[in-house]
């Protein structure tokens, strides 16, 4: 038979063996939920990871195709300001030149034409005619009566212009005139002309 002693030391090794195998088992319990979050702490994180990376790349991409818009944009910008002052160098030089036309052979024809323009826009009955002074010089008694008979109305001679090369009709009144110069018609046909002239310029046939 034990004696008192001896079962208290039992007893108390069996509690703390009990104790240390429930403590173990909180323990290995502990390490398999810490690995579980571990676990899935490491994935979210590779999630995230990835769902960043493609975010990144993503935002990299648009900015790449911004970025690209833009160089071509720029680009059609620069392309259209070049055209455009190129355009404009040549139709300078073509204004710059105009008066020259009045020593071309058939100069006088050309007034004529511009006389006949001139005058069917008019709608009027009577038309003063206004020309530089060179073109003036052509316009005899003669060419308006000629100029007259032919489209049924009467025309006189007005004042010398004092800008321009061909000639401005206008009413007796001065109220509506029409302005028929060279300088004049280029401005109006620039528009229509420009598309023309630059695939000239750039080598194309019309």
């Amino acid at each position: 038979m034990k004696s008192a002693d001896e079962s208290v030391r039992a007893l108390s090794r069996e509690v703390l063996d009990e104790a240390r195998g429930e403590a173990e088992q909180i323990l290995a319990d502990a390490k398999a939920k810490a690995d579980i979050i571990r676990q899935r702490a490491l994935e979210q994180a590779a999630a995230e990871r990835e769902e960043i990376l493609k975010r990144a790349r993503q935002e990299a991409d648009h900015i790449r195709r911004q970025a690209i818009a833009a160089a071509q944009l720029q680009a059609r910008k620069l392309q259209l300001e070049r055209r455009e002052k190129l355009l404009n160098n040549v139709f300078d030089a073509v204004q710059q030149r105009l008066p020259s036309i009045r020593q071309w052979s058939d100069y006088d024809q050309i007034v004529r034409r511009l006389i006949r323009e001139a005058v069917a826009h008019m709608a009027a009955d009577e038309v003063r005619i206004r020309a530089d002074e060179q073109t003036q010089k052509l316009l005899t008694d003669d060419v308006l009566a000629e100029l007259s008979k032919e489209l049924g109305v009467q025309l006189q001679l007005g004042a010398p212009l004092e800008h321009g090369t061909g000639v401005i009709a206008e009413t007796i009144d001065g109220r509506r005139q029409y302005d028929n110069t060279l300088e004049a018609r280029l401005s109006r046909q620039q528009s229509e002309l420009r598309s023309a002239v630059y695939r000239l310029l750039m080598g194309e046939s019309l």
